[in-house]
Parts: structure tokens; C-alpha cells; sequence
């Protein structure tokens, strides 16, 4: 999944499986707990490996190719400025 606008609070509220990105162009994200803390960890795209910031533009380029999305299209034009505004989310083991 891949969120190129604004999300609620509790985001992944119960999230078992997959991955979730967040363009979150306001910083606000993480700082202001819009996530649920006890079923995902949230990463800054600074913060992950080549092959992982390379996975989240591929699909970027296909939701712009796909879609015509004018978010996505500004985010691929600026990529070296704006990615550092993607966060990924992976779910929490849960017991």
C-alpha cells in the first residue's frame, strides 16, 4: 500500500501482514503517533537500504504510470528532495 496523501490517526490498527508506505510531506506522521505503535514499527526512507528505496520508487512509478497521479508525478521530478519524506510501515510480530 501506498499512502500519497493524508492518513487518519491509528494508522495499521490491527496491520498482521504486508507493508505500508506514507508520504508524509508535513513531518507529522510519526511525531504526532498517527500510527498504532503496538502492530507496526514506522522507518524513514533515510533511514532503509538501497534495495528497499528502491522497491518504494518502482512503485511510485507505477502508480504514476497507472494513475497519472500529480503527486506522484512531483514526488518522481524531486525524488533527491522529497523521498526523504517516505516512511515505510512493517507490522509487529504479534503473539
Amino acid at each position: 500500500v501506498v499512502v500519497l496523501g493524508d492518513a487518519g490517526i491509528n494508522f495499521g490498527a490491527g496491520m498482521t501482514g504486508g507493508l505500508a508506505w506514507i508520504y508524509d510531506d508535513k513531518a507529522a506522521f510519526i511525531e504526532k503517533g498517527m500510527y498504532h505503535p503496538d502492530f507496526i514499527v514506522p522507518e524513514r526512507f533515510n533511514d532503509l537500504d538501497f534495495t528497499a528505496q528502491n522497491s518504494i520508487r518502482e512503485l511510485v512509478e507505477l502508480h504514476a504510470a497507472k494513475t497519472a497521479s500529480s503527486c506522484a508525478n512531483v514526488l518522481l521530478t524531486q525524488w533527491d528532495k522529497l523521498a526523504k519524506n517516505l516512511i515505510r510501515l512493517t507490522p509487529k510480530a504479534q503473539a
